[in-house]
């Protein structure tokens, strides 16, 4: 490096690249005369020797080429798979005489759940069974007629006249038993006209139950809701900015929030539409939960991974500190340790990308580096160069 007399003093343009931790010699030849100076500068430089190294609790690492995951943490929330989530309904009214299920109860599918006694399904049976009458009737007739007229005693009008009525008879019987099989009711009274039973419309567990011993239900009322929570829903909430990052088939990592579980599922649905107070949009991921214990109403955190990348250089994250408004990794010497800036890229929260500042293989403390962060700091809050 050259220097220029400026004045009283010897000034140079050069620069010297940080960290500034140097043994300099400056040579200055004025005629027949040459002097010699020395400069030293260890500034960012803590001195630990080996012992004081393990006893701090610092590891060595060495820089070098990593996988990084692109990922995106997002809130989210366990919910019932609506899919498999059905509200009870009588269809009819009536005023309850059993109740068999209990909340919490897991039940199956055709299980009894309550019995009602419905005066309007009493009216149902009984048209039925009146409608079989005329049916029956009808056939006895029609047989008859047809034997007559094919023995040429009776007219071919009264033939047909009397298949007309079975045909009408038919079709007022079918026509009741499709309005009791519409309300889930068994076309047979199995003896009591005004019975009808509630049953479970598929496996699942009893979440929510309206129902009492002799209360009167109307035929909307939603006395019991089932849920299949062998499969649940993990609803995220995504803020517009990242939708491009969300797509149908992404990766994800599901963590409790308050206990130690991992899932992992895809992307399997994102809305649309951004809440106008919320300004996020929806996405759903599918999450298989055999043992129950991913439970509706629990807070998760949601990483969703984009890619993964191949970096030549990449450090453990938490290797990397900040100082004066400055990333630095903190590098291994043979008397301790240097402060090293450097210029970071993409994180997945494990590992770090280093764009510059450091090569592969140079030896860096990893854990405990937040010690020599504070050895620094030390000596001075912050310094001129």
């Amino acid at each position: 490096m050259e220097f220029a007399v400026d004045k009283d003093s010897l000034k140079t343009r050069g620069t010297i690249a940080e960290p500034q931790v140097f043994n300099a010699a400056v040579v200055i030849e004025t005629g027949s005369q040459t002097r010699r100076f020395t400069l030293n500068r260890e500034e960012g430089k803590v001195e630990l020797n080996n012992e004081q190294i393990k006893t701090a609790g610092i590891e060595i690492g060495r820089s070098g080429p990593a996988r990084i995951r692109s990922s995106l943490q997002l809130p989210g929330e366990i919910r019932f798979n609506e899919d498999r989530t059905a509200h009870v309904v009588p269809r009819v009214a009536g005023v309850v005489e059993a109740v068999s299920a209990n909340l919490g109860q897991l039940v199956k599918k055709g299980q009894v759940l309550a019995v009602l006694a419905s005066p309007a399904l009493s009216e149902q049976r009984s048209e039925l069974m009146a409608a079989r009458k005329r049916l029956s009737f009808a056939k006895t007739t029609y047989e008859r007629e047809k034997k007559l007229w094919e023995e040429k005693i009776s007219a071919e009008q009264d033939y047909l006249q009397a298949r007309q009525v079975l045909r009408e008879a038919e079709i007022a019987v079918a026509n009741v038993q499709q309005k009791l099989t519409a309300i889930g009711a068994s076309v047979d009274a199995d003896g009591s006209l005004n019975r009808y039973v509630l049953r479970a419309p598929f496996d699942g567990m009893i979440v929510e139950k309206h129902i009492a011993l002799g209360e009167a239900v109307k035929e909307d009322g939603q006395v019991f809701t089932i849920s299949d929570l062998s499969t649940v829903w993990a609803e995220i909430s995504v803020p517009a900015k990242d939708l491009a990052r969300v797509r149908v088939g992404e990766k994800v990592t599901i963590r409790a929030s308050s206990f130690d579980s991992t899932a992992t599922g895809t992307v399997a649905y994102v809305g649309a539409l951004i809440g106008e107070q919320t300004r996020t949009a929806r996405a759903r991921v599918l999450l298989s939960n055999p043992h129950g214990s991913w439970r509706p109403g629990l807070f998760v955190n949601v990483e969703v991974i984009s890619n993964e990348t191949e970096v030549p250089v990449a450090v453990l994250s938490e290797a990397i500190q900040s100082m004066d408004g400055k990333s630095v990794v903190f590098v291994r010497v043979s008397d301790g340790f240097v402060t090293q800036p450097v210029q970071i890229g993409r994180s997945d929260g494990a590992r770090t990308e280093i764009l510059s500042g450091l090569k592969t293989g140079t030896p860096y403390a990893t854990a405990g580096s937040f010690v020599l962060k504070a050895e620094i700091g030390k000596g001075s809050a912050e310094h001129e160069h």
